[in-house]
């Protein structure tokens, strides 16, 4: 700080000189006037005061500070020992002499003048253009240039970006740059600006305004851990790109998107909300009438111009590769899922005359082509309706039998409907596709995702394109452990904590909404008119419901437990409704997977003490209804399990998530087509699952191991 003040006296000394001499050589007449020899007078005066680094010391301190007392006024000037108390009084007195601070009497405070501010401003720019244009303070700025160091520029970037009133964008400028002066830094970079200007917000409490100009990012040690830890980066370059876009947006949705009371129930672990980062962009769920999609071929104006266009699809080969365009370009339009729906009946309806294994290596093609590109973790499900042309469904079937046995780990997946059809016909194929870990979901249902989650009802559907905004789980064993065993205050909670989730539901799809309509998303824009008619289901995900009854609500597992089950999904169902109404939207409730499960125990356990979360083992809280292939042999229609299920999934108006489990060591596919058999005909939607061990290293699948692959002896992967 002494170098930078030093230079101020020097520059302002030489003005002085630079003035006197002005003056002497000029031809003053005798008759000049008195008052303006005064003038001259009083100019040389205050220059002499500012001839002193502590007294601009005491003039910065008073004009970013405010009014402060002498021993405040002291103790920030550095003046601390007994023996520097003579100085400082001698420097304050001249400033008050001479009108650039004042003295409040009565309240024994002292405060900057106007006249005192003048001064201090043109001290700061003499002492700004000295220091750029000696070279010894460049800024690195975040544009990839560097520049002369300029305090404006700061006062710009605090009302531009934080909206900050003038006067008060001075201040916090003039406070970031002395702590830059007192830093004694002559190499600056744009961020450490930005932080020093923030710090300075910080410490005047404008929180708000600091949040608006926080620089979003990750520390450098954490991108450094990304390119030493590989292992775990399965799809290359692209992966470390999407992870850390994905971090940076993720911050912005949570200081900037939503509001702080749902940031903090986000945070603290009432809810969760899955898919940050593409919250205000980008739907969970969407689900696409393929026929009605490609009709017209690929017509999505000027958008994705390095996309080859293929117009009106005539022949067999024209569809192929529209299909295989056209499902990457969906997956980026969604953060969970897209489900295809129609593709055996478009096949069917354009009549093409293609023996079988010809249908089924053009479908592989797709598969491997789609699944290649697909930019994120988004799943593409193919909906084929048993009952449609069964030539066309065996072979989409048997390839994508052959698609998983290529494939380590899979980003398509089956829906099978056999709402008018048994599943006898295709149980076997699916058995052992299942056996190779496939992707498969049975359901009676129109429209359903993989996860179990409904869409809009089609009959309402006016659009190529539906969609579902589902991505918040609410934390039922934490409203419970709030209640106090009290279930009509839980139930009250739950309403009260619903308000808050739909309220941020809404206002994403506004933002979504607007994002699409600017060609953010331009599929789905193209085919819903920028989205006025689009059909969007707002969901809200229930997690931990067995918990919330059974343990910590006090219920015991007996019909009275099982109709407080039943009372809690049906009092947010109706909550919903009433929302809905009230809203003009879709609000719907279900019981599906989610990443929030896990991350509700860990919390949990952590804020009441794993005692009290006993949740398997401290394991992820319940999601949907899980059966295993043991289970389902003993079980009719009016098992209790059964018949819980089916009344629960009836009374949910989103879907509910039932899994049925194959065991790790079965590798018998007539076990497994019997229990698939078997499990048709109790429940309405179920999704099979095995456990598949795939070796990280050479993406060996082929049979069961343990500890090291049998191929290249590498540590496994499931």
């Amino acid at each position: 700080m002494a170098k930078f003040a030093g230079l101020i006296v020097r520059n302002l000394i030489y003005l002085v000189y630079a003035i006197e001499s002005l003056w002497s050589l000029a031809e003053m007449p005798e008759s000049k006037d008195v008052a303006s020899r005064s003038t001259t007078k009083r100019v040389k005066m205050i220059f002499s005061v500012m001839a002193s680094p502590s007294r601009v010391e005491i003039l910065r301190i008073l004009n970013s500070k405010g009014p402060s007392s002498y021993s405040e006024l002291k103790g920030h000037a550095g003046f601390i020992s007994k023996k520097e108390s003579g100085k400082f009084a001698y420097h304050l007195r001249r400033l008050v002499k001479h009108g650039l601070v004042l003295l409040n009497k009565s309240e024994r405070h002292y405060s900057i003048m106007n006249l005192g501010k003048l001064v201090l401003n043109l001290a700061r720019q003499i002492e700004n253009r000295s220091i750029t244009e000696s070279g010894k303070l460049s800024v690195r700025t975040s544009n990839m240039e560097i520049d002369e160091y300029n305090t404006h520029k700061i006062i710009q970037s605090l009302i531009l970006e934080g909206d900050l009133p003038m006067e008060l964008a001075q201040k916090i400028a003039e406070e970031a740059e002395n702590k830059i002066y007192k830093s004694d830094i002559t190499y600056l970079t744009g961020s450490l600006i930005r932080d020093m200007t923030n710090n300075a917000l910080l410490e005047g409490g404008h929180e708000v305004y600091r949040n608006k100009l926080a620089r979003l990012g990750m520390p450098i040690y954490d991108v450094v851990q990304m390119f030493l830890n590989l292992d775990g980066i399965t799809n290359g370059a692209h992966e470390i790109l999407l992870s850390a876009g994905r971090r940076v947006l993720t911050e912005h949705v949570l200081l900037d998107v939503l509001t702080k009371q749902v940031a903090d129930m986000h945070l603290s672990g009432d809810i969760n909300i899955s898919n940050l980062g593409t919250w205000p962009m980008l739907p969970d769920v969407i689900f696409v009438d393929i026929a009605d999609l490609l009709e017209d071929g690929m017509v999505i104006g000027g958008k994705h111009a390095t996309t080859s266009r293929i117009s009106k699809p005539r022949q067999f080969d024209d569809t192929t590769a529209l299909l295989s365009i056209m499902i990457p370009l969906l997956s980026r339009e969604a953060s969970d899922e897209v489900v295809i729906e129609g593709l055996p009946q478009f096949f069917a309806k354009r009549g093409y005359t293609r023996p079988a294994e010809d249908i089924e290596q053009s479908i592989l093609g797709i598969f491997m082509s789609a699944s290649a590109h697909v930019a994120n973790d988004c799943l593409t499900s193919i909906r084929l309706d048993l009952g449609a042309d069964t030539k066309i469904v065996n072979s989409i079937i048997r390839a994508y039998k052959t698609y998983v046995k290529r494939t380590p780990r899979t980003r398509i997946g089956l829906i099978i409907n056999y709402e008018h059809d048994g599943i006898e016909a295709v149980s076997g194929e699916a058995s052992e596709i299942i056996l190779l870990g496939g992707r498969i979901m049975f359901t009676k249902l129109r429209q359903v995702s993989s996860r179990g989650i409904t869409g809009i009802n089609p009959n309402k559907v006016e659009n190529a394109i539906s969609m579902v905004l589902q991505s918040v789980a609410i934390n039922l064993p934490r409203l419970a452990l709030n209640s106090q065993n009290d279930y009509d205050y839980f139930r009250a909670r739950l309403v009260l904590l619903m308000n808050s989730v739909i309220d941020a539901l809404i206002s994403r799809k506004t933002m979504m909404t607007d994002l699409t309509r600017r060609g953010l998303n331009p599929i789905i824009a193209r085919n819903t008119q920028y989205m006025e008619r689009l059909a969007t289901s707002l969901t809200i995900n229930l997690v931990g419901l067995r918990e919330a009854v059974f343990d910590f609500l006090g219920y015991a597992y007996n019909k009275e437990g099982r109709n407080a089950v039943q009372m809690i999904i049906d009092t947010a169902v109706e909550h919903g409704t009433k929302r809905a109404k009230e809203t003009g939207e879709d609000i719907t409730i279900c019981v599906i997977d989610s990443e929030g499960s896990a991350r509700f125990s860990d919390l949990d356990g952590k804020k009441y003490g794993k005692k009290v979360v006993r949740a398997g083992n401290f394991g992820p809280y319940s999601q949907g209804m899980v059966f295993t292939m043991s289970d389902i042999a003993g079980y009719a229609l009016n098992s209790i399990p059964i018949s819980l299920s089916n009344r629960i999934n009836r009374r949910l108006n989103a879907g509910l998530q039932v899994t049925l489990q194959i065991d790790r060591d079965t590798d018998d596919p007539q076990k497994v087509k019997d229990s698939l058999e078997k499990m048709a005909t109790l429940i309405s939607s179920f999704v099979p699952v095995k456990e598949i061990v795939v070796c990280d290293k050479c993406g060996f699948k082929d049979e069961p191991f343990e500890t090291k692959c049998p191929r290249c002896n590498a540590p496994r992967i499931i």
